[in-house]
């Protein structure tokens, strides 16, 4: 459970490491969690440290069996934290921060071993034939970051509800994952990975892939992605669920990198090949815009609103 405990001098140095990471390779993300009173951002960015640490193995230039090794090297350090075995003299400064974390949170470590085993998926080349095949990827890799900041966040005393906030925690987790990978289809395409689902790319004539600045030719791509854009829209709907359950400063943050993906969804939905010319992205003063409107609570009770009148 969280405590309030001051941290001793080693672990704190983990957690600056950790939050370094943080606003080197995740600037979206650090603009939420920046909301958060310091002990749930330090936990926030020891979770992130670790799953940079996973991705980057599994986005490396490794053969597969070395990557394969390396991520069970990972879980490994998972399951030293699970037993309490890591000390604050560890040489893992991501490890020791994580396992700080878990003990002043009710972190569901297995959420990480789920990451683990997207990842893994990613380094076998798999694909997928429809939207369910996508989801349990992406519920491995995003819902589970979902579930585990759902553990440092917590809920409010007798929130309605409450029983599904894992759930919701979840499902929007996967509409973020689904904003990543609309944005990224180009970026994929030239690393030899297609994420969407193959049904979906047939249907629309795509399933040539995404390899140059143009759509494939004959292809309706602007329909491809409008299809895509309104399922991570009705993701989105059902996730937003959760914000009523969240103290202000926990629902701030998740209304503000919520937000942030939400506001790259309107920019691809406005021009959907702007993701086969390269990355979109928001600027620093509009994301600044999203921390400070989730910061003054001024979205999350909008969200909020319109969720309850089932509108989002």
């Amino acid at each position: 459970m969280e405590g309030s405990t001051q941290a001793s001098a080693p672990v704190q140095a983990a957690y600056s490491y950790c939050e370094a990471v943080t606003g080197r390779q995740a600037r979206n993300f650090a603009y939420g969690i920046r909301l958060l009173p310091t002990d749930k951002r330090q936990a926030m960015s020891a979770l992130y440290a670790f799953s940079r640490r996973v991705d980057d193995i599994g986005d490396g230039e490794l053969a597969p069996e070395a990557k394969r090794n390396r991520l069970e090297s990972t879980r490994d350090v998972l399951e030293r934290i699970r037993r309490g075995a890591v000390q604050e003299d560890d040489t893992d400064p991501v490890a020791v921060a994580l396992a700080d974390a878990a003990r002043r949170f009710p972190l569901p470590l297995a959420g990480l071993d789920e990451l683990i085993d997207g990842v893994l998926m990613d380094v076998r080349g798999e694909t997928y034939e429809t939207w369910d095949d996508l989801k349990v990827y992406c519920r491995c890799v995003a819902g589970a970051i979902g579930r585990l900041s759902l553990g440092v966040f917590g809920t409010q005393p007798g929130a309605r509800g409450v029983e599904r906030a894992a759930e919701y925690a979840d499902t929007l987790g996967l509409a973020l994952q689904l904003t990543n990978i609309l944005r990224d289809v180009r970026e994929d395409a030239a690393n030899g990975r297609t994420y969407l689902p193959a049904d979906d790319l047939a249907k629309f004539g795509c399933s040539a892939g995404f390899h140059t600045a143009t759509p494939p030719p004959g292809s309706d791509f602007a329909g491809l992605v409008h299809f895509e854009v309104r399922r991570a829209r009705t993701l989105f709907a059902e996730g937003y669920r959760l914000l009523p359950m969240l103290d202000r400063r926990s629902g701030a943050c998740v209304a503000a990198m919520a937000g942030i993906y939400r506001r790259l969804l309107d920019r691809i939905e406005r021009d959907p090949e702007a993701v086969l010319r390269g990355r979109v992205s928001l600027p620093g003063r509009e994301k600044a815009y999203v921390a400070v409107r989730g910061l003054s609570g001024l979205d999350a009770r909008h969200i909020t609103r319109q969720t309850l009148r089932g509108r989002v």
